[in-house]
């Protein structure tokens, strides 16, 4: 259980790694009139994704949940799969990857990278890495949990985005 915890909390640095960078783009984002959307859900994000940490190490330590091999080998592929899409989008957004939803006027719509392909690739990153990582350790509850809340927070978060990245021009070249 102990390098479980480490993962966990391995997993929680990165997270606030996140932090830093998402602060340091808001500023750049709002030095150049960047809009932000979306302020009234953005605690409920933080909560939740504080939560699914919590739950992870809570569950594995006062449930005692076993480690199942296949399935949690299999998870953490996933996890460390999760977090290369994560920082793949960090790194083809830029300045402009942000843990809030912050538009900045005038900028055409990123179109490169893994947006190739995915319109939101950050959130199947976090929707992967949320079933994962509490099933690394047995720890379904919280996989299940944190699944069904972090698809309604999605639903609203995505709307928001998408909202928000209206207001961008029409893409004529790929960024």
């Amino acid at each position: 259980m102990t390098w479980y915890t480490v993962l966990v909390l391995a997993v929680a640095a990165e997270r606030l790694a996140e932090l830093v960078v998402a602060r340091r783009n808001t500023r750049w984002s709002l030095a150049r009139g960047g809009v932000e959307s979306g302020r009234e859900h953005y605690p409920a994000m933080v909560a939740l994704h504080t939560a699914l940490l919590a739950g992870c190490l809570a569950e594995v330590h006062l449930a005692d949940r076993p480690f199942p091999p296949v399935l949690g080998w299999v998870m953490v592929a996933a996890v460390v799969a999760a977090q290369a899409l994560r920082w793949w989008c960090i790194r083809t957004l830029g300045a402009r990857w942000n843990t809030r939803v912050i538009v900045v006027p005038g900028l055409p719509r990123v179109a490169g990278g893994p947006y190739r392909w995915l319109s939101h690739p950050n959130y199947v990153a976090v929707a992967a890495e949320g079933l994962a990582l509490p099933l690394v350790h047995g720890a379904w509850v919280t996989a299940l949990v944190f699944t069904a809340l972090n698809a309604v927070l999605m639903v609203v978060r995505i709307r928001c985005e998408d909202g928000a990245l209206a207001r961008l021009p029409a893409l004529d070249a790929r960024a």
